[in-house]
Formats: C-alpha cells, structure tokens, sequence
C-alpha cells in the first residue's frame, strides 16, 4: 500500500512509485504510434477521412466510463473488505487477550495466544497461496498436519478445545467460555470473508468486455480526431489511452487485494501490529519493530 504525504505538482507529474504508468506505458505508446500514423495518413489523403464523425465515439466514451466507474468501484469494495476484514481480525485478537487475562497458568495464556499469532499467519499465507505449514511453524509448539486442508481452521478448532477443556474443568466459567468462543467465531468469520474475496473474482465477462472496448475506443479515436485536431491527435490519444488503460490496471490491483503489488493491502504490517501486541501481552519487552514504509510502499 502506498504511503506518502499529498504530492506537490512536480510530485503529481511525475511520481513513478504506486502509479501504474510504468506498467500501461507500452500500451499507451503503441496507441499513441498508431495515432501519428493515422494522421500521416491523413494528411496525405484527406478526402478518406471527410466523413468520418465523431459523435459515436462520444457516445461510447461515456458508455464506456459509466462501466468502468462499476468496474472500479466493485474493485475498490473487495479492496475496502478485505481491510475491513483484517481490522476485525486484530479487534477479535484484542478482545482475546483481554479475556484471557483470568487465565491463572501463564504458560497455557502463552500457549493460546501465540497460537492466535500462528492463525493469522496462517490465514495472510492461504490468501497469498503460500506454505501455511511453514508461516505459523515459529508460533506453535508443535507441528499441524501439513496436509490438513484448511490449516488457519484446524488451529482456530485446537483453541476451541482448549477452551471447552478448561470450562470442562473448572478453570473458567460457561460465561467466559461462551464469550470466547464467540470470538473464535468472528474469527472464523473473518476468514470466510477473506476466502470468499479471494476465491470469487469479479465476472469473466465483465472484465472482457471491459478489455476489449477500451483497445478498440483507443484504436479507433484517432480515426476521428485526425481531420479536425490534425498532429495534435497523438496527444490526446495518448491521455485518452493513459486515463483508460489505467483504469483498467487499477481495477485489476484492486481485485485481489491480499496480493504483493504495490496498491494491494499491507499485509505484513498489519501482521506485525498483531505480533506486537500478543507479545506485549505476554510481558515481553524486546518487541520487532513497526514496520514502516520502504520508498513509500508499506508492505
């Protein structure tokens, strides 16, 4: 996630960090290309572009805002929830240590909590499609079957039952048993939400379509603006073709919010937020640092 103080003007004009330039630039220039070709063209055989109109081109300009501003902003809710998401995760973790204060064995405490730093681990490496074994192995005291299909759940099942032990006997009251339990719940909620993110990208079609007019808007726009705007064409052809295909980019990003670009969610720092508090709980004082941004990009 991107990181950084408003820019000034010479900022705005050319920051390269978080834009998407670099990665529609190729595209953008091709277009930009075809358009001076069309206007050479142009200028050679102008009779072959007097009747070409512009007003269809209107027409699908704006049709094809309207779509991409729905595009965009269902890209920017999956954003949005999966942050959303991850707060709520560090809010359940919170009200956890809270309530486990009444433990009176410090090592089962330890045990609980350390175990909820390996969920969240676990969870961010199945989002990211990475070794969930692997990620919670530092917070656990001994191993998960790597095999287990859902690993972050078969942690959350392991709490549940020590906590259903400890009610068992005596430790903790049914009322205290009852609210923790409802907080393994949230979390269990909270990965759902995430999976469901994940798991559930936008419509095939939509996407497609998207796609596709807007290589055509772009290619057939110079056609009609080359007779009355001449060699200043290339120009607006190159904006248009920058503002749309960097929608479109951003809307990809945006999708998959749990990824390592640059605009996604700062996962690991919000990770070490987590990591910092259970450990401050557990009375240590030698905490990892906060992570900060790295050339404005916090991860």
């Amino acid at each position: 996630m991107i990181v950084r103080p408003k820019p000034n003007l010479i900022g705005i004009l050319f920051s390269l960090k978080g834009s998407i330039a670099k990665r529609i630039a190729l595209r953008s220039l091709l277009v930009t290309l075809l358009a001076s070709v069309i206007v050479l063209i142009e200028t050679w055989h102008p009779e072959s572009f007097s009747k070409v109109n512009a007003t269809p081109f209107t027409l699908l300009g704006l049709s094809l805002s309207i779509f991409m501003s729905f595009r965009n902003n269902a890209c920017y809710d999956r954003w949005w929830e999966g942050r959303k998401q991850l707060g709520q995760m560090i809010i359940e973790v919170r009200s956890l240590i809270r309530q486990t204060l009444g433990l009176m064995d410090a090592d089962e405490r330890e045990l609980l909590l350390r175990e909820l730093c390996g969920f969240a681990h676990g969870l961010i490496a199945r989002l990211r499609l990475e070794s969930e074994p692997r990620a919670i192995a530092p917070w656990i005291h001994d191993s998960i079957d790597p095999g287990h299909p859902n690993i972050p759940d078969a942690l959350l099942q392991r709490i549940g039952a020590r906590f259903s032990e400890l009610a068992e006997l005596g430790r903790i009251s049914d009322w205290r048993y009852t609210q923790l339990e409802a907080r393994l719940v949230s979390l269990s909620q909270v990965q759902a939400g995430c999976e469901r993110i994940k798991s559930t990208p936008l419509p095939f079609p939509y996407t497609l379509l998207l796609h596709r007019t807007i290589y055509l808007f772009c290619i057939l726009l110079p056609f009609a603006m080359a007779e009355p705007l001449g060699w200043l064409t290339p120009v607006f052809t190159a904006i248009v073709s920058y503002t749309f295909f960097g929608l479109d980019e951003i809307g990809d990003d945006l999708e998959d919010p749990f990824g390592f670009d640059e605009n996604d969610l700062p996962c690991n720092a919000i990770l070490r937020t987590l990591e910092r508090e259970v450990l401050a709980a557990l009375g240590q004082t030698d905490l990892p640092p906060v992570l900060e941004p790295i050339e404005y990009v916090l991860n």
